[in-house]
């Protein structure tokens, strides 16, 4: 039995995994308000975790990321959904192999290339809005990301398999889109694969179609060739390591999985809420369209992702509304001192996003949106932790952040919107990461000419 677990919380386990499984942040907000800045919640079947929104502490994991931590163990959580191959299920010298490999394709110039692509899209998804008729903006915001992932990903933007895999997807995730369908994920009893009448029997089969059609694509691409293709599974497939070894059938496609999975349900629901906020703050609305307006006619897209406010809403849209309440958990090798907290080896660290974004002395009335504040200070890399930190940054921050600015940017440019209601609308939690409730109705009032 783990000792040293600090201000642990007393409610019965099975109780505490209801009440984190339906609202992750009142959860965190309620225990906060008791216990400060660490505490330690006990999930039913999962074990003990200890929450951490003190960015010291977190400082002090990241800088020992690697050596003191395994992580791709406390991942296994998301092996369901992703595959026991993909980058965030892999420790030590495996996961920098994989991350050497992976990285390319995110950063760099290969960046500029893919800006115009997300701008067509952009445009191909909000030609079908229709003036005074209501739409779902994540909806919409998962199309154009889907369609972005899959034309980088995969090079695909139209045909039989871009398709199947768009339909499949978006079912698969939509199995997961609510707090009672979510818990198959945290609740391990419940996925029993009975077929096609239970819901994780659902969710297998259309994984397996999902897995089939990717090895489908892998199969013939390797069966042409190299034909200096540039979408991210060419240079996957071309990629070497320092022993010439190249990706497997089955780590190329848990990584495609992932890529799929992270690359654009991520994104769509950031982008839902900075629609929320931009229309819901007329003057939000107004510097950012002022900002766009000062770049003239046909703009440098490389200059519109370096505006600094609309930088700034996208920051603040990620501190506000992170994607995931908190960071996977860090597993401690052997007994460690963090801070003056002594922990045990095998204990579970959770870094809390939630808690870090919502400190009242980095962030000052944190549940406002106000995009300034990114503008008067500049924060550090534990006080502002949207893409996670350490050996584990999210290897697609500088894609989903240029991503991000670009829709943005040219939906506000070419479009007026505005929401169907002027009302709150609360995170709710969909797998395992949240979303806005109902997706954020929005209407087009007209067209900019």
């Amino acid at each position: 039995m783990l000792s040293n677990l600090p201000n642990s919380i007393p409610q019965p386990a099975w109780w505490q995994l209801l009440s984190w499984i339906a609202d992750p942040l009142g959860f965190q907000d309620t225990y906060r308000q008791k216990y400060g800045d660490i505490f330690t919640m006990h999930l039913s079947g999962l074990g003990a975790f200890v929450l951490i929104g003190d960015p010291k502490m977190i400082q002090e994991i990241f800088n020992q990321d690697a050596k003191q931590f395994d992580i791709g163990r406390g991942n296994k959580i998301a092996e369901p959904l992703v595959g026991r191959y993909a980058l965030m299920m892999m420790e030590g010298d495996r996961h920098r192999r994989e991350r050497k490999l992976l990285m390319p394709p995110f950063h760099g110039e290969r960046l500029q290339i893919y800006s115009q692509q997300i701008c067509q899209l952009t445009k191909q998804v909000a030609s079908q809005w229709q003036v005074g008729q209501p739409f779902i903006a994540r909806t919409s915001m998962q199309k154009i990301s889907l369609a972005v992932i899959m034309q980088i990903v995969f090079g695909l933007s139209e045909g039989k398999r871009y398709q199947q895999l768009s339909t499949l997807l978006a079912d698969w995730l939509d199995m997961i889109d609510s707090p009672l369908r979510s818990s198959m994920l945290l609740m391990p009893f419940l996925q029993k694969d009975l077929g096609e009448w239970s819901p994780w029997g659902r969710m297998k089969q259309r994984q397996r179609q999902i897995h089939e059609l990717l090895l489908i694509e892998i199969a013939e691409r390797r069966a042409l060739g190299d034909r200096g293709q540039t979408d991210v599974l060419s240079l996957l497939m071309a990629a070497r390591d320092e022993q010439g070894q190249a990706m497997t059938d089955e780590e190329l496609r848990d990584e495609l999985m992932f890529m799929l999975f992270a690359g654009h349900e991520t994104t769509a629901t950031t982008l839902a809420w900075a629609f929320y906020q931009i229309h819901r703050i007329a003057d939000v609305r107004e510097k950012l369209l002022g900002e766009l307006d000062s770049l003239g006619e046909s703009p440098n897209l490389m200059e519109v992702v370096q505006l600094p406010y609309l930088s700034a809403v996208c920051q603040e849209t990620l501190r506000m509304y992170p994607v995931i309440p908190t960071l996977f958990a860090r597993i401690t090798k052997s007994p460690i001192a963090i801070t003056g907290h002594q922990f045990d080896a095998d204990t579970y660290l959770m870094p809390s996003i939630h808690l870090v974004h919502n400190r009242e002395d980095l962030y000052p009335e944190p549940k406002q949106f106000r995009p300034e504040r990114f503008l008067e200070r500049q924060y550090s890399p534990s006080e502002y932790i949207p893409f996670g930190g350490g050996s584990r940054r999210c290897l697609g921050y500088a894609l989903a952040q240029l991503e991000i600015k670009l829709v943005l940017a040219t939906v506000l440019a070419n479009y007026q919107l505005a929401l169907v209601e002027d009302r709150p609308i609360k995170p709710q939690r969909r797998g395992f990461t949240l979303s806005p409730a109902g997706g954020v109705q929005m209407v087009m009032t007209r067209k900019n000419e």
